[in-house]
């Protein structure tokens, strides 16, 4: 920063909240501005970047069993805890999801069961 702002910075510092609520409001007489709605702005930029958070939460969906469709159906009982029955329909009725809701490193760990035994995940 400028030696300029420095200085500003450093006066802001010192004053007290009253002082402080008088600068805001001679500064939006002074420019034509108002600061509630600069904080809307504001505001609404955080709400924007906050919509593009990283996603926390996965369905991990079978896209295909693959060759080894046995392997698969064992698998998918191995980390859904399904019966056999139910985790053949899941594989023959590929695509599925096999797990929803599931965190990042949860639905990472199901891709990677799954994938080394030949069947194909998709995340969403």
């Amino acid at each position: 920063m400028s030696e300029k702002f420095d200085k500003i910075i450093e006066e802001v510092k010192s004053m007290s909240v009253l002082e402080l609520s008088e600068l805001v409001s001679a500064l939006e007489e002074e420019f034509g501005v108002s600061a509630a709605a600069a904080q809307v702005v504001v505001a609404g930029d955080a709400g924007a970047a906050g919509s593009a958070a990283e996603q926390t939460e996965f369905d991990v969906v079978l896209t295909s069993a693959g060759d080894a469709k046995l392997k698969v159906v064992k698998a998918v009982r191995e980390v859904t805890g399904l019966a056999l029955k139910e985790a053949k329909e899941i594989v023959d009725n590929a695509p599925k999801a096999i797990k929803e809701g599931a965190s990042k490193e949860e639905a990472e760990e199901i891709k990677a069961k799954i994938e080394e035994v030949g069947g194909q995940i998709e995340l969403k």
